[in-house]
């Protein structure tokens, strides 16, 4: 089995080498990392290009981080494909390999947790994300896997489609709503911390990026068959504050 793994870049010199390195030290050998560059005008490109195990790097101007994913995903020839962040990397040496070995012929995704570290003290983790538990009635109430954690099966992008583009935050919510919701398909929950990422991001940058997330987030329940309005995911703000170290 193939896993393609899609790293998408700008300006990510202070971050992607931590990112490479994780790929590198994968313990599982079929790996292809494609690196999705938005025409980064400091040394990004430079430094992806000094490590060998990389397949495939375009650095050309694109029109958001959706649409970098989604030129990933074409290109991709792998099996299973994962997102992982420039500024994020692998918990361990073996994720992939686990990732791989939890799959089922008739299995068509997995789910597990994600670490969020200090950006000064990368070992400091202040936040646990886990999936353990989660089902998709949960996505009514603003609750959704950690994407990062998230491996599907390439055939899957090929029959229900990739990340809607006219998204500015929640293209990712909506993303998985449509697979494990609307078009069914199949998950297990992974008990394995599968990615560390720095504390911080697009959607909980300020307030107004809080505010188009949520909004962001009813519309896509909505377009997938699920009520929900903002009332109901301001209550999601309560359990996320266990989820804190």
């Amino acid at each position: 089995m193939k896993v393609s793994i899609i790293t998408i870049t700008y300006n990510s010199s202070a971050t992607i080498a931590d990112t490479m390195k994780s790929v590198a030290a994968q313990t599982y050998p079929n790996i292809e990392h494609i690196i999705i560059d938005g025409a980064s005008n400091d040394n990004t490109v430079e430094i992806v290009k000094s490590f060998p195990h990389v397949s495939l790097v375009i650095s050309e101007k694109d029109s958001g981080m959706f649409n970098a994913m989604n030129k990933g995903i074409r290109h991709a020839t792998g099996d299973i494909i994962g997102i992982l962040n420039s500024d994020d990397f692998f918990s361990s040496k073996d994720v992939i390999e686990k990732i791989v070995n939890a799959f089922t012929p008739d299995l068509d995704s997995i789910i597990g947790d994600i670490a969020f570290v200090s950006p000064t003290n990368l070992n400091k983790i202040v936040r646990y994300y886990s999936s353990k538990g989660w089902k998709t009635t949960w996505f009514r109430w603003g609750f959704m896997p950690p994407h990062p954690s998230f491996y599907l099966r390439k055939q899957c992008y090929d029959s229900a489609g990739l990340y809607k583009e006219d998204y500015r935050i929640s293209a990712d919510y909506e993303l998985m709503i449509r697979m494990l919701f609307s078009k069914g398909f199949s998950y297990k929950y992974l008990p394995l911390n599968i990615v560390t990422m720095r504390l911080g991001g697009v959607s909980t940058k300020n307030i107004k990026a809080r505010v188009i997330l949520n909004k962001e987030i009813v519309r896509a329940c909505r377009e997938n068959g699920i009520y929900t309005n903002l009332g109901v995911l301001s209550l999601k703000y309560f359990k996320k504050v266990f989820e804190y170290f």
